[in-house]
């Protein structure tokens, strides 16, 4: 192929291919160049960035026919510019054209897309996304975490290593991002704030119940209604209880939280 070397290596994104002798594909793995090819060895076939793609919105379904591919288990990849099988590098060791301008040689893994901001994280052993100076890698919880919570989070060992609680989705290479949350627990972001929705309390409300007693203690309740009791739930402890009522809150007699709603009283077996 003729041409400068700055032309060669960016020549002709469009497809990839690579090779492997193993199985079972990781999200984080997703191939996004479009000059490499993988060929798995046993049994041996190429995968273009296209089928890997199709492989992946599979997951879920199929698993019985689905090919699995172990990134670290990759040797040889076709540049789809020459067609020249070869070890796995960035560059092509034919024509010279690069196969992705971001290229992991321990993951295996291309990417024309450099604005996602690509590294690879020794400690975790896969590659990230997000920029490396805004993370880094917490020894005792096992992860990446962003640099805001450095010194500043409950550690827990290998907190990320689980599934999320509320998707179930296992948290360590999940490309959703995920929330630490003060009691050094972690789950989903965005299934976070989705059980917030659903009324349950997550973190310490103790100073926001204190600030509402002295609420309710300032606020005196006309004469009509200053006896006047209902029946609540609790959204956190579930317990119901038959309370006072307040125009500020009703608290619950249990777990002593404002997180409740009025119900209708208990049918009473006759």
């Amino acid at each position: 192929m003729e041409g400068s070397t700055d032309e060669r290596l960016d020549f002709g994104k469009m497809d990839a291919n690579i090779i492997e002798e193993g199985a079972k594909l990781e999200l984080p793995v997703v191939m996004r160049s479009s000059i490499a090819a993988i060929v798995t060895m046993k049994p041996r076939s190429i995968f273009t960035s296209m089928h890997l793609s199709s492989l992946i919105r599979n997951m879920s379904s199929n698993s019985s026919d689905r090919h699995e591919l172990v990134r670290y288990d990759v040797k040889q990849v076709i540049c789809s510019v020459c067609d020249t099988e070869q070890p796995v590098a960035r560059v092509c060791t034919n024509c010279g054209v690069s196969m992705g301008d971001y290229f992991c040689d321990v993951c295996k893994f291309y990417d024309d897309d450099l604005d996602r901001g690509q590294f690879h994280c020794d400690d975790c052993g896969i590659c990230r996304v997000g920029g490396r100076e805004k993370f880094f890698h917490c020894k005792k919880c096992g992860s990446c975490y962003s640099v805001s919570l450095q010194n500043n989070h409950l550690c827990i060992e290998n907190s990320m290593r689980h599934h999320c609680p509320i998707c179930y989705e296992y948290l360590f290479d999940s490309l959703k991002d995920t929330t630490v949350m003060k009691c050094g627990h972690t789950m989903h972001r965005e299934c976070y704030y989705e059980m917030v929705k659903r009324d349950k309390s997550v973190i310490d409300m103790s100073r926001t119940w204190k600030r509402i007693d002295e609420e309710v203690e300032a606020t005196a309740m006309p004469e009509a209604y200053r006896y006047k009791k209902v029946w609540i739930l609790c959204n956190d402890c579930n317990d119901t209880t038959e309370v006072l009522f307040h125009i500020i809150g009703q608290k619950c007699s249990h777990c002593r939280s404002y997180n409740t709603r009025t119900i209708a009283p208990p049918v009473m077996p006759q």
